[in-house]
């Protein structure tokens, strides 16, 4: 079952708003308003959507569905035969399509019906029927007129509100904010503080996983089941494995395997896969590099642009020396090395399995498999020498 059709126009509304996105590429906590309607409508069971916007906001608008629905984005010349293809392709059961013309919101918590004194007001989002819709676009007419004359319009009583003004933007967020999270604890994920937590309609957590305070979760981010995210905890598109902990750290564009601890105060840089039963901690900071299992970055690090093996021990104060400002080269580390505190890894180079590195090593040479490499001044003492400087300092 592909799911059911939905039909969503974008209209240009920038010329009246004055603003420089459409009123639906505008965002509540950092997601567009589209994003937040796709994902209820995704969420209520439609999983085709025709999307028809001007091509300067294409993009933006694509990017705002969820990526398991089947997204079909017309040009404006083709309209009506895209759309007709559109709707014969689905599901034959489908009677009718859900059209939606105008900014709205969707929610099941919407407000008692003793609340209304006066007609409900449409929102923008229609149902009509598709074999009426098909027929019509056989001939030319006006698509508003034609949702206003067939249609069915939905209401603030379906849990449909349309949205008109920043303004009203601005005060769904709470509203909008506390249902991601509602959901979400329904399916068995604990939040501390639903006052202090901020999470995208996108995001997916698993069950078992505790959420604290301060923390934000954006776009195609993944946690999975028994983690514990926070508190301070900032994750955009990031995969988290079952089991893990991210405390007061940031990551983007990483994935994160399980029974791994990350933080406190650790920063993943985009392309960083480190591997379960890891240690990235305090003032770590990992980029575009890949981290083998076990393997323990324990505190003040930097590793960017390197491959490390599986069981590899950093000690405080290691940096992967990756840039000469004209190219950025790779460091590989073989498995169960071992590498001293405040070492310099001058890339390109590759530390051998069960290789050691001396403590205060600058490597700028490959080092073999289970080899011990010092790379450091030989240490010389100066006897008496601070006697003599004290006397030298009081003639």
């Amino acid at each position: 079952m592909p799911g059911l059709s939905a039909v969503v126009f974008v209209p240009d509304d920038t010329a009246k708003t004055g603003y420089s996105r459409p009123m639906m590429l505008q965002s509540i906590m950092g997601t567009p308003l589209l994003s937040w309607l796709a994902s209820s409508l995704s969420a209520g069971g439609v999983g085709r959507f025709f999307l028809v916007c001007h091509e300067r906001f294409l993009s933006a608008c694509r990017a705002c569905f969820p990526a398991d629905t089947e997204l079909m984005c017309a040009r404006s010349e083709d309209t009506p035969d895209q759309l007709h293809v559109f709707l014969s392709t689905a599901d034959e059961q489908e009677e009718d399509i859900i059209v939606v013309t105008g900014p709205a919101v969707i929610t099941p918590f919407a407000s008692d019906e003793e609340e209304f004194d006066a007609p409900p007001v449409p929102s923008g989002v229609t149902s009509v029927s598709k074999q009426a819709l098909m027929e019509a676009l056989d001939d030319r007419f006006i698509f508003t007129d034609f949702l206003k004359d067939r249609g069915v319009p939905y209401t603030d009583r379906d849990g449909v509100y349309a949205v008109s003004s920043m303004q009203q933007l601005a005060e769904w967020k709470p509203v909008l904010g506390r249902e991601v999270l509602y959901r979400l604890a329904q399916n068995g994920v604990t939040i501390w503080d639903l006052d202090n937590t901020y999470i995208e309609p996108t995001v997916v957590v698993g069950a078992g996983t505790e959420i604290l305070p301060g923390t934000i979760l954006r776009g195609t981010t993944s946690i999975a089941d028994g983690c514990r995210i926070g508190p301070n905890a900032y994750l955009e598109n990031v995969r988290v494995g079952t089991g893990s902990t991210v405390n007061a750290s940031q990551a983007y564009d990483a994935v994160i395997g399980s029974d791994t601890t990350v933080g406190p105060f650790a920063y993943l840089r985009p392309g960083t896969q480190v591997g379960s039963g890891c240690r990235v901690g305090d003032f770590v900071e990992v980029k575009n590099s890949v981290i083998g299992d076990g393997t323990k970055i324990s505190h003040l690090t930097y590793v960017g642009d390197s491959d490390v093996g599986r069981n590899v021990n950093f000690g405080c104060g290691t940096v992967t020396v990756n840039y000469d400002r004209v190219t950025k080269s790779r460091t590989i580390i073989g498995d169960d090395a071992f590498i001293g505190c405040n070492t310099n890894l001058i890339a390109p180079v590759q530390v051998g399995a069960n290789a050691y590195i001396a403590a205060g090593s600058t490597i700028t040479s490959d080092v073999p498999d289970a080899a011990l490499a010092i790379a450091r001044a030989r240490q010389s003492n100066k006897k008496d020498w601070s006697i003599r400087h004290k006397l030298k300092s009081q003639e």
